[in-house]
């Protein structure tokens, strides 16, 4: 690899997401744009985890990689999101529930990646708190979507995701009431929502 290519990968890859865990972070949420609301302080969310997972493997630069969600699902179909979902009664804490979920939507192995660490939670409006947990691919692997979840795999530019200026502000009526939302579109992926503001998290974390 010549001088050039490695210093990318030291500020796209792995080193941004480092510096992500270093600097200080706050819990995020679906209201963050939104007119403060009367939330109940004894609210119970639901633990849920999703891999953020760095492929930094390929010629091409690093990239992080994305699912888009079945169109037939009941829950948010054809959305963009992270491998992930709710912790079940089996795993051990959220690492070990995001790489469950990834092994079971995509078909990576556990033993394929390196965890680099954890994001603070991100809690959604459907009632969920998700945990973040950043990973770095150590090993290639042949995606494999799982059906009944999951229509593509494909991968985007971590350097896109990490700027600032490609990241815009959007609404639109839910529940009767207009909200405000994340999008950070790539080519034919429309990204936003819960997935668009925890990796716009994860720019504001590298930014600083």
């Amino acid at each position: 690899m010549h001088d050039r290519e490695i210093s990318r990968v030291d500020i796209w890859g792995r080193t941004a997401f480092e510096r992500a865990l270093q600097a200080q972070g706050r819990p995020t949420s679906d209201y963050d744009l939104n007119a403060p609301l009367d939330l109940p302080a004894n609210r119970r969310l639901k633990p849920a985890a999703v891999l953020v997972l760095l492929d930094d493997l390929e010629a091409d630069g690093p990239h992080l990689v994305l699912t888009q969600r079945a169109s037939h699902l009941k829950h948010h179909p054809g959305q963009i999101a992270f491998a992930g979902g709710k912790l079940d009664a089996g795993d051990a804490d959220a690492i070990a529930a995001a790489l469950r979920e990834a092994q079971e939507e995509i078909g990576l192995p556990p033993d394929h990646v390196s965890v680099i660490g954890q994001l603070e939670a991100h809690e959604t409006v459907t009632g969920y708190q998700i945990t973040p947990v950043l990973a770095r691919l150590e090993r290639r692997f042949d995606a494999v979507p799982e059906a009944g979840e999951v229509a593509e795999v494909f991968r985007v530019p971590l350097a896109f995701l990490l700027d600032a200026q490609n990241y815009r502000v959007e609404g639109r009526r839910w529940r009767g009431a207009w909200r405000k939302f994340y999008a950070v579109p790539w080519g034919p992926y429309y990204i936003w929502g819960a997935t668009a503001r925890i990796l716009k998290a994860l720019s504001d974390r590298v930014a600083e």
